[in-house]
């Protein structure tokens, strides 16, 4: 067998990676605390596996009397190996992606879907080579990290990971000798170690800054310098692809964004002190790495003059630098590229507050002005033949600050509507009195905003008291202004209304622009898009009605000239679900998309979409490349943003390797989708009305479960680890809206969390067994041929089956029994969980007969694979916390039990990746 082929194997060598691991994690273990403990938890392990291949009530029998046996520091131990071992699974899973992705580049082939190459190539072979130009002239691809608390694992255990992941790494890009690997093996035992005896738990609490740090730790890792090389590949495949595209440079079209700092909807601690920190770490992050580069570019940059000669902007360049070495003056680069790093040290020193001033001659005042300086290098090198230099890490810094600035990600601000409504209101009365803004209807309020915008009055007075909520929120706003003054309006250019649902409450956000010179009611100028999310099923019906609202009022659409009358709105995937169900979450956002292509097109305005799609299927993630592709006709058209939330942005971005993949998906997604959409599936209006039916169906059945039925809240909390997750140290925002414990003051992600510990992953499936048995309750063969259809033809309709069948594959009907037993009343257990139970087994047998399967994932043999290897640990897990759980709640909350409850949480969210 040829190397090629070698690394393209899909088993032998991920299951030596495992077995390897696994065996120095027991050598660990055994080393570390005695051949009895790792006994034990041999013991253990081999029942489960046992389980897993040949379930039976004996089996589960004899593991728990196993598990019953242990002490409480025994479990806890038993939690952590089996917990350990689910991260490095995921390293060794990591790792051959990785393995497979360079194989099918030395082969010369194409992965299945996603290719970046691939999709560039189609695009020029079909003559849109030049529209390509103009596309990309207006794109904007950004994934934008958010931060919730699913991200349980801390940033020290994935720096363990990395560091194993990178010996990983290293014996499949090395040639070794024997001495060197029984030292890469040796090093990984002691990465290992080391791994074991990190704490997988928090002690305190996430603050919002801890959370900017995790966040900025992924570009520090990742993103700085993958996004560049993306831009660099990209510019010289189309060079190859098509000589026309040979010496230009592609417009910056994809960048990173940032919720964390930013997002105040519900979280109290995000202030304006703490946007100020966030915005000045960020800069550091930015500025830092453009420091470290200068200096490695003159460490190489060591032409001289009379070699290379140069050009008379880069000799001027290098005569402005005050200091050097007196051996270098006749090395002009070098000189030049001190002189920037030292004006580039003052600007760093300017932005991150060590400075409170500085000449305007010894700092730079924009990112523009730092790419003017490295384009006089660029063009110099090219000038005087030195074009491979310019084409190395030069271009590599040009790109990075065209991309990141001197503010790194731009920052989204969101708050909630509600909150502006009363910060308005406050205003208005003490600049209005007697006017009630809060009594008015939607016609009277529109009046009052109208009137506001269009006024030279300011309603805030320094001299006037305001509440304290009233008094946080302006200062974000006038944080909000100064961030734009220091780093310049990339810095922070959206900002997102929660809970939008009438026009009013876009025209408050406006007034309260207008206050801070962010609205210029003269020149009728936005600094700053205003974005409604629409998030539950009733806001995803009307928001297009609102939109139309929106364009028809004339101080409104005048505004949108200023922003290149481009409108984005972002639709919420997350409530949407927990409102309405799976199935029917999908369709309402897609028809509401569709309505809204119609709306702007109505208005002349370009339409942008915000997907807020949650890390897993229950809180509308799955595949990037998928999910782009089943976007509706019309809707994507070279723009979209994305959320990456939780363990997704740890899962994608990690790895370089394996963001640089990442990010090389949505664009190529979302090239293919605007430049190839004509080829889209459009449906028929059977297949449309299928569609509705079964999203009435699912939607019943989900709401019927969920909000109609008496005790569910109850059964809800004693069935899963909802109460426990409050509990841990894993974000700064409350789990819930409300302290009183209703199901829909709770957030979307914490719910979902909870029944994918469970393994139910309720969210993600239910009501849609109950929608096909009802839509095929008559003429079933016709029909079922149909949905047979809609899967193999309509991309929304596949994407949707295939998430489901993923998240019913890792779903567990028997594990859950064992946390519906915590439930105490046996009348509300047994009829609570007997409809899941039913509901589950319709579902499963729905996919089945239409995706045509024998089994779940028939077609996806690749996450077979990972089930297999990792499900009788993951299992072990789910076993061992319903134990902890009824010693915990039977008033047994020792440290130990309490520790090893929490460690148990991480461990299942570890080992199923995309669960919360």
């Amino acid at each position: 067998m040829d190397g090629s082929n070698a690394l393209y194997d899909k088993d032998e060598l991920l299951g030596r990676d495992i077995r390897q691991l696994g065996r120095l994690l027991g050598d660990a273990i055994r080393s570390l605390h005695g051949e009895a403990v790792f006994e034990s938890i041999e013991a253990v392990r081999q029942t489960s596996i046992g389980l897993r291949q040949r379930p039976s009530q004996e089996g589960r029998d004899a593991l728990q009397a196993q598990l019953h046996a242990l002490s409480p520091v025994d479990t806890k131990q038993l939690i952590r190996a089996f917990s350990y071992f689910s991260l490095l699974a995921n390293i060794a899973e990591d790792q051959h992606h990785t393995r497979r992705s360079r194989a099918h580049l030395i082969a010369g082939t194409a992965p299945r879907n996603g290719s970046l190459t691939q999709a560039l190539k189609n695009i020029v072979d079909d003559g849109h080579s030049d529209q390509l130009q103009e596309v990309l002239a207006e794109a904007c691809i950004s994934p934008v990290f958010t931060a919730h608390p699913t991200e349980v694992q801390r940033k020290s255990i994935l720096n363990c990971q990395m560091a194993i992941a990178r010996l990983l790494d290293e014996r499949d890009r090395i040639q070794m000798t024997p001495e060197e690997e029984e030292a890469n093996e040796e090093a990984l035992a002691r990465g290992i170690v080391t791994l074991w005896q990190t704490r997988l738990l928090r002690t305190t609490k996430l603050s919002v800054l801890d959370e900017v740090e995790n966040g900025l730790s992924f570009f520090d890792r990742t993103i700085l310098n993958t996004l560049p090389q993306l831009y660099g590949g990209m510019q010289d495949t189309l060079a190859k692809l098509d000589p026309a595209w040979q010496g230009r440079e592609l417009p910056t079209f994809m960048r990173i964004g940032s919720w964390i700092g930013g997002d105040r909807d519900g979280n109290p601690f995000v202030t304006a002190d703490v946007l100020r920190a966030t915005l000045q770490r960020q800069s550091n992050v930015a500025l830092s790495h453009y420091l470290t580069e200068l200096h490695k570019l003159a460490s190489q940059f060591s032409l001289a003059q009379a070699l290379s000669g140069s050009s008379e902007q880069l000799r001027r360049l290098a005569d402005e630098a005050t200091d050097g070495s007196p051996h270098q003056v006749d090395e002009p680069y070098r000189r030049a590229l001190h002189g920037m790093h030292a004006k580039l040290s003052a600007t760093h020193a300017l932005l991150t507050g060590a400075a409170d001033d500085a000449d305007s001659r010894s700092h730079y005042v924009s990112a523009q002005a730092l790419r003017d300086d490295l384009d006089i290098l660029h063009h110099s090198l090219l000038a005087h033949g030195a074009g491979a230099l310019a084409k190395g890490r030069l271009r590599q810094l040009r790109r990075a600050v065209q991309v990141f600035g001197f503010s790194l990600a731009p920052i989204d601000l969101r708050q909630n509507s509600d909150v502006h409504e009363r910060v308005v209101a406050e205003l208005l009365a003490h600049a209005r009195p007697g006017c009630d803004y809060l009594a008015l209807d939607e016609a009277g309020r529109c009046a009052v905003l109208r009137e506001e915008i269009a006024s030279p009055r300011l309603l805030v007075s320094p001299y006037q008291a305001y509440s304290e909520d009233t008094a946080g929120e302006l200062a974000i706003f006038a944080q909000l202004k100064k961030a734009h003054d220091t780093y310049g309006q990339d810095a922070i250019c959206n900002y997102i209304i929660s809970k939008a649902a009438s026009l009013s409450d876009l025209l408050e956000v406006a007034v309260l622009f207008k206050e801070f010179g962010l609205l210029r009611r003269e020149t009728a100028t936005l600094a700053v898009n205003i974005i409604p999310l629409f998030e539950t099923i009733e806001d995803l019906r009307a928001g297009p009605a609102i939109m139309e609202q929106a364009f028809s009022v004339p101080e409104y659409k005048q505004l949108l000239q200023s922003r290149g009358m481009r409108q984005e709105v972002m639709l919420g995937y997350s409530d949407s679900n927990k409102d309405g169900g799976y199935l029917t979450s999908g369709w309402e956002l897609y028809k509401a998309e569709i309505e809204l292509v119609k709306v702007f097109a109505r208005h002349g305005v370009k339409l942008q979409l915000f997907h807020g799609r949650g890390g897993s299927v229950g809180r509308g993630g799955g595949p990037s490349y998928e999910a782009i592709m089943a976007q509706p006709t019309g809707t994507v058209q070279g723009r979209i943003r994305v959320t990456e939330q939780g363990e997704v942005i740890t899962a994608k971005y990690a790895n370089a390797e394996v963001g640089r993949r990442n990010l090389e998906v949505m664009v190529a997604a979302t090239l293919k989708a605007t430049l190839l959409g004509e080829r889209q599936f459009q449906p028929e209006a059977a297949q449309l009305a299928a569609m509705e039916a079964l999203s009435a169906s699912a939607m019943q059945a989900y709401r019927s479960l969920v909000y109609e039925t008496e005790g569910f809240d109850t059964y809800f909390w004693q069935s899963t680890v909802i109460s426990e997750i409050a509990a841990l140290n894993i974000g700064s925002r409350p789990t819930s809206r409300k302290a009183a414990g209703k199901i829909e003051d709770l957030r979307a992600i914490p719910w979902v969390l909870s029944w994918s510990q469970c393994r139910l992953m309720l969210p993600g499936w239910y009501g849609f067994g109950s929608a096909i048995a009802a839509f095929l309750a008559e003429d079933r063969e016709p029909r079922l041929a149909m949905l047979r259809q809609m899967y193999q033809d309509w991309p929304f309709f596949h994407s949707l089956l295939s998430n489901m069948d993923m998240v019913l594959a890792k779903s567990d009907i028997a594990i859950a029994s064992g946390y519906a037993s915590l439930v105490t009343d046996v009348a509300l257990r047994e009829s609570i969980f007997g409809r899941i139970q039913a509901e589950h087994a319709r579902t499963v047998d729905a996919v089945k007969q239409i995706t045509g399967q024998r089994e779940l994932q028939d077609h996806n043999p690749l996450l077979q694979r990972s089930i297999r290897n990792r499900f009788p640990y993951v299992d072990l897990l789910n076993h061992v916390q319903v134990e902890l759980l009824r010693r915990y709640r039977d008033n047994n909350a020792d440290a130990d039990t309490r520790v090893g409850l929490h460690l148990s949480i991480n461990g299942i969210a570890a080992g199923l990746r995309n669960s919360g």
